[in-house]
């Protein structure tokens, strides 16, 4: 057993570490912690790479062995996934630690995750795609939405005041995915959705909940917030991103203390269309089976599993749940910024991958619904890596091609 010196402790930097914690959690709970290891038992990663021992870190910090906290290469490497507080008995938030540790203490992440949360604060999206390129891309898939459903009223409207919802968009699907785009807002034609996005901010994603900076985060979320109002919806909506969904849901409770507005995951407004009998599929369109990616920040941190398991049962033929499954599934190893983390960090995501390739292999599925587009990067490149016969698909992907047009009620 390695021997520990307690000659040069700080004991008052569990006390600092707890001070800046930034969470709609009770702090003290930080003081509960028993060091027992139950949370090394429940990471999923702890001893399939090294630093991957979270109770190490949290011992560390109860000693106030503040210098080898902040060398602790757990600190980058965790994917702050929640895993481990599932099975901790006093219920710390671990991850939130973690987080507190990365942006708190004069940290610098590795690769390029700075570089993200730069160009977010700097042109208002992480992609740096500019207004002109933005609305242009709107306009094109508008133009190819009506084209696809014969309806020249089809719209994906920008600016619309009053209406019942404000969409974000992630910068990939304008940037890289417009077809995205279509297939969302053909979603939103069909079941005669009053909604609107922004010409201004409009960028779901949220990388200051991984580098850990809460003034950045705070700039980030009342821009959204100050949209909500310009525009006086009566909600906001994501687009399918795990990290997005929990960042604009848990952030007005953290960062501008201004929870005024309900927040909601497309995926629930899904299930919303569903039970009110305006959103109609075919599932025979997906015959394959399919399995399920649960995204953390959208699961284990928002409890969304449920919802996501009803809207895939109603839109294939045949579901089959991954092992473990839901608060239990293993992250996709790419969360917590690691994908924005470079290469020194993409021998552990490739490690973390392993599991979850080996997941979906077992189910036999050839479909991997996957709600999320950080864990859309890190699965596309665990599939390829690992050479797994699997592909994958937002829920959007399979509810677009499978609705019913001739059921369309709403919106005619």
């Amino acid at each position: 057993m390695a021997e520990l010196l307690l000659n040069n402790a700080d004991w008052q930097f569990k006390n600092e570490v707890l001070q800046k914690m930034c969470t709609d959690k009770q702090r003290l709970d930080l003081y509960n912690c028993l060091t027992c290891g139950m949370c090394s038992a429940g990471c999923p990663y702890n001893g399939v790479h090294d630093n991957s021992d979270p109770r190490l870190i949290l011992r560390e910090i109860s000693l106030g062995l503040r210098d080898k906290v902040l060398n602790n290469k757990l600190i980058w490497t965790c994917t702050m996934c929640g895993r481990c507080t599932v099975e901790c008995p006093m219920g710390v938030d671990v991850s939130t630690v973690i987080r507190t540790l990365r942006g708190n203490f004069g940290l610098t992440s590795p690769g390029f995750l700075q570089d993200v949360v730069n160009a977010q604060i700097n042109t208002g999206n992480q992609m740096e795609v500019t207004k002109e390129e933005y609305l242009d891309t709107l306009e094109w898939m508008e133009e190819e939405l009506q084209a696809e459903v014969g309806d020249p009223n089809a719209k994906i409207p920008v600016d619309k005041e009053g209406a019942d919802f404000l969409f974000l968009w992630d910068p990939r699907e304008v940037k890289y995915y417009p077809q995205d785009i279509q297939s969302i807002a053909k979603i939103f034609w069909y079941v005669g959705a009053n909604w609107t996005c922004s010409s201004q901010w409009w960028d779901a994603t949220h990388y200051g909940l991984f580098n850990g900076n809460d003034e950045e985060s705070t700039i980030l979320m009342k821009r959204i917030g100050d949209e909500v109002k310009r525009l006086k919806v009566k909600e906001l909506v994501v687009t399918e991103c795990g990290h997005a969904t929990r960042a604009q849901k848990w952030g007005p409770k953290v960062w501008t203390k201004d929870p005024f507005y309900p927040v909601k995951s497309i995926i629930e407004k899904y299930k919303e269309w569903f039970d009110e009998g305006i959103l109609h599929v075919d599932p025979t369109v997906n015959t394959e089976p399919v399995t399920l990616h649960d995204p953390c920040n959208m699961v284990r941190k928002e409890d969304m599993g449920e919802i996501l398991r009803y809207v895939l049962k109603k839109v294939v033929m045949e579901f089959r749940d991954m092992t473990p499954s839901g608060k239990y599934n293993y992250c996709c190893g790419g969360g917590g910024g690691l994908l924005a983390l470079g290469k020194d960090i993409q021998p552990y995501r490739l490690a973390k991958g392993k599991l979850k390739a080996d997941q979906i292999t077992a189910t036999g599925c050839k479909i991997v619904a996957c709600p999320c587009h950080n864990c859309w990067d890190q699965l596309t490149d665990t599939i390829k890596h690992f050479k797994v016969d699997a592909r994958l698909a937002h829920l959007h992907h399979l509810i677009s091609p499978a609705l019913i047009l001739e059921k369309r009620t709403k919106g005619v």
